[in-house]
């Protein structure tokens, strides 16, 4: 009778632990994308609330495939001690780069839109007026209605 092999050696755990690491860091870069999201466009707390659900869920996906493609189907407790550890060591190293590299990177978007769009805003101000002086305008239109009614 065959017996299939029902535990690990030492030396499959430490691959299994190195791997879980490594994809820990594979983590923070799926995690970097919701970052940089919420970096571009702003975010209110049930749109970041949403995104952290769909990352644990990418995450719960993640080490379910890996537990049965690396694992035999088995989940241990050191792939999410790994995870956490290569996802910690991403984000301090690595990941904290990219952002400040990113944050840079929109501020001089932003600078570069607002010089392009400069000459546009001072002619819709000139044309249009200040949202603050149409409010007023629009007072004085109705002193002006109410002063021609009287007549």
């Amino acid at each position: 009778m065959n017996v299939p092999e029902t535990f690990f050696t030492i030396q499959e755990e430490l691959t299994l632990f190195g791997l879980s690491c490594l994809f820990g860091a594979v983590l923070g870069v799926y995690y970097d994308i919701f970052r940089c999201l919420r970096l571009i466009f702003p975010h209110n707390r049930i749109m970041t609330a949403s995104e952290d659900i769909l990352f644990l869920m990418g995450y719960g996906i993640f080490l379910t495939a890996f537990a049965s493609a690396a694992a035999r189907g088995e989940l241990r407790f050191y792939f999410i001690v790994g995870n956490s550890l290569g996802f910690i060591v991403y984000l301090l190293t690595v990941g904290s780069l990219i952002t400040r590299i990113l944050k840079k990177i929109l501020n001089l978007i932003k600078m570069i839109v607002g010089i392009i769009f400069k000459p546009f805003k001072r002619l819709y101000v000139k044309f249009v007026g200040d949202s603050k002086n149409k409010v007023k305008n629009v007072k004085n239109y109705e002193i002006d209605l109410q002063n021609d009614a009287e007549l």
